[in-house]
C-alpha cells in the first residue's frame, strides 16, 4: 500500500508520516528529503525557495516512478510532503491506484485561529525547521484556505483540522 500525505505547510505532514511509520512499520519518504538531497548535490538549479509549482514539475516526476517501482514490489511505503500535484491519479493506471490511498491535511480557519501558537509550538516536533519566519497566521491562513478550495476543485481526500488537532488514518 502507498500512502500519500500532503497538506500546507505546517499541516502535521511529517509528524504523521512518523506516526504512521510507528504504528504499520511502513517506511516514508519525505519530498523535503529528496528536494534537498536534489539541490545539494548540483543536480538541479532549483532552490528550496523556489516557485512551488517548478518544484513540483521538478520532483513529482521522480516520486511518482519511485511509487509505481515499490507498488510493482509489493512493498508498503508512506510518501509525505506538498510537491503532490492534485491531479495525480492522471499519472497512474488502475492496479497502480488500487494501491494507493491520498490524504490531504488542510487546517480550517477556526482551527488556526483559535491554535496558532500550537502550531508554531510544533513546527520542529520530528524535523528542525532552519527558518521559519515567513510562517505567519496571515501566510497558513491564506495557505490552506487555497488549500481546501484546490482539494474541493479537484475532489480528493481531505483531512480537516478544525476543533481539536487529532490526525490519524487507519489502513
Amino acid at each position: 500500500m502507498i500512502i500519500l500525505v500532503t497538506g500546507a505547510s505546517h499541516t502535521g505532514k511529517t509528524a504523521l508520516a512518523q506516526k504512521l511509520l510507528e504504528k504499520y512499520k511502513y517506511p516514508y519518504l519525505s519530498i523535503d528529503h529528496l528536494k534537498m538531497g536534489l539541490i545539494r548535490s548540483g543536480n538541479t538549479t532549483l532552490t528550496p525557495v523556489s516557485d512551488e509549482n517548478a518544484l513540483t514539475d521538478y520532483l513529482w516526476p521522480i516520486v511518482r516512478e519511485m511509487i509505481k517501482t515499490a507498488i510493482e514490489n509489493e512493498q508498503h511505503l508512506i510518501v509525505e510532503g506538498c510537491y503532490i500535484p492534485f491531479d495525480w491519479t492522471k499519472d497512474f493506471e488502475s492496479e497502480y491506484l488500487k494501491n494507493m490511498k491520498y490524504y490531504c491535511l488542510v487546517m480550517s480557519k477556526k482551527y488556526i485561529t483559535n491554535h496558532f501558537s500550537d502550531i508554531k509550538k510544533y513546527a520542529n516536533v520530528v524535523e528542525n525547521r532552519i527558518n521559519d519566519e515567513d510562517c505567519t497566521i496571515e501566510t497558513v491562513l491564506r495557505d490552506n484556505t487555497e488549500l481546501l478550495e484546490r482539494c474541493q476543485n479537484y475532489n480528493v481526500n481531505y483531512l480537516l483540522i478544525d476543533d481539536e488537532y487529532q490526525v490519524d488514518i487507519e489502513l
